[in-house]
């Protein structure tokens, strides 16, 4: 019989203590949760929940079909306090042990110049990472030589890649917003480091706030990361780990067909208790489910404004700008009540 690793007795301990305060929230828990999952496991979901070929052969959008026109208008009808949330953190122009690469702006034109009648600048961003709120491209995860829908990874050149840009997505985003507040489910101002987070835990939330996930949602799962840091400083994510969805968490999101996800880390936990997989969650949905990503989102604001409205849903809206070849971009996605 095979001896349990510290790692998965820690997450045993973990999920145990869940139930014990969370039990009644939780309905019947999987017998094998908190589960260990291996490559193999990984591979078998990749093809499991793939949607390829589901849109059509050259489909570029993937989950974003979702968003139909009756989703578009449905999520309309939640704007009624007429209050807006941005989910963007502020562009963050400081080296860090999570912002190796801080957002730049180089001043071309100011008011120290004599006659000078404009003030310009430009700026330069290296936004995929830890540090600043971005989306990601359907290109941007490479699986055994292909990218979502079977488009081969050669696709991608020094020119940029001529599938799955983010400039397909220029349509923007207009659909119903779900925030699923794991923190506030545990009852802590944040997860530490390298906490996962169970599909059951998900299932609890939609009971906790009487919201459930549908098709063409897009789900944003807070974990605290941004309070933590306020209050304990930045952290090496590499190094140290990051709070996220566990790799079981992939069947939950394509049972309810979701059309986007986000959180306010890298979605997936860090490390992933997967071996050899590290990033498992963006693997299945970029890549086999074809569901974009927003990564580093600042969820406290929202946070605050569901628990002040007692409501969980919102209208999200965002709009990337369409650069040609592009693996995703900065932007600010906001809720609106």
């Amino acid at each position: 019989m095979n001896t349990p690793s510290l790692f998965g007795f820690n997450h045993f301990l973990s999920a145990f203590l869940l139930v014990l305060v969370l039990g009644p929230c939780f309905g019947t828990l999987y017998a094998q949760s908190p589960r260990e999952l291996t490559k193999a496991d990984i591979e078998r979901l990749h093809s499991e929940l793939s949607n390829w070929g589901r849109w059509g052969k050259d489909d570029q959008l993937g989950a974003l079909n979702l968003i139909t026109p009756e989703k578009r208008k449905q999520a309309a009808t939640l704007v009624r306090e007429g209050i807006s949330v941005s989910l963007a953190r502020n562009a963050e122009e400081v080296t860090a042990a999570d912002n190796p690469n801080p957002f730049g702006q180089l001043m071309l034109k100011t008011g120290n110049e004599p006659g000078n009648q404009w003030a310009m600048d430009s700026y330069s961003v290296s936004y995929h990472g830890f540090a600043h709120t971005h989306m990601d491209s359907l290109c941007h995860l490479l699986y055994q030589g292909k990218m979502y829908n079977g488009f081969s990874q050669t696709e991608i050149t020094e020119q940029g890649t001529a599938k799955l840009s983010i400039h397909n997505a220029k349509s923007g985003i207009f659909t119903r917003g779900v925030l699923i507040d794991i923190a506030a489910l545990r009852g802590v101002e944040y997860l530490e480091p390298g906490t996962p987070i169970y599909p059951e835990e998900l299932t609890a939330w939609e009971n906790r706030a009487g919201v459930k996930v549908g098709s063409g949602d897009v789900v944003f799962f807070r974990t605290g990361r941004w309070a933590r840091r306020a209050a304990k400083g930045p952290w090496s994510v590499q190094a140290t780990g990051v709070a996220g969805l566990h790799a079981s968490c992939a069947s939950w999101i394509r049972e309810r067909d979701v059309a986007m996800v986000g959180s306010d880390a890298g979605m997936d936990v860090m490390p992933s208790g997967v071996p050899g997989v590290t990033h498992p969650i963006h693997l299945l949905t970029l890549n086999s489910m074809g569901v974009h990503i927003f990564d580093n989102c600042d969820l406290e604001a929202i946070s605050r404004t569901c628990t002040e409205l007692k409501r969980w849903e919102f209208l999200i809206t965002a709009a990337p700008i369409p650069v040609e070849g592009g693996t995703g971009l900065p932007l600010n996605p906001i809720a609106s009540f």
